[in-house]
């Protein structure tokens, strides 16, 4: 059997994740990279994008992070993101009419402040949309 990796997958609410895994691939800003048991100590921003798990029994655990931090060290890989949601909890239709919401609340903004966020919030909602 191949050599496991500690993982830790960490958002400001919760820990998503803690477990022996064969590989995590991480899009970096830099570019996506794959950790395997046994890497280089790295440490990298995270871009938006899918975090692709695979657990010891070689299934895939897909995980969009809305940016953040990786850290890999000789005990293994943690990663600190903004806000992690595992693909399987989305769900695309609900998600279609947060974006027309929130699409309406640009619009609909009274302010440059309350513009900024509100476009902030769609493109996130955007970002979701386009890993499903």
């Amino acid at each position: 059997m191949a050599d496991l990796l500690k993982f830790e997958l960490v958002s400001p609410e919760r820990l998503l994740m803690s477990d022996e895994v064969r590989q995590v691939t991480i899009p970096g800003t830099e570019g996506d990279f794959t950790v395997l048991a046994g890497h280089a100590p790295v440490l990298s921003t995270i871009r938006p994008g899918v975090v692709n798990v695979v657990d010891g029994g070689g299934a895939d655990n897909r995980i969009f992070v809305r940016g953040g931090f990786a850290e890999v060290s000789p005990t293994g890989l943690t990663v600190l993101a903004e806000e992690a949601i595992p693909l399987a909890d989305l769900d695309a239709e609900a998600l279609a009419q947060q974006i027309r919401n929130a699409e309406e609340d640009v619009a609909d903004a009274s302010s440059d402040e309350a513009r900024r966020r509100a476009s902030e919030s769609l493109d996130h909602l955007r970002q979701l949309q386009g890993v499903l």
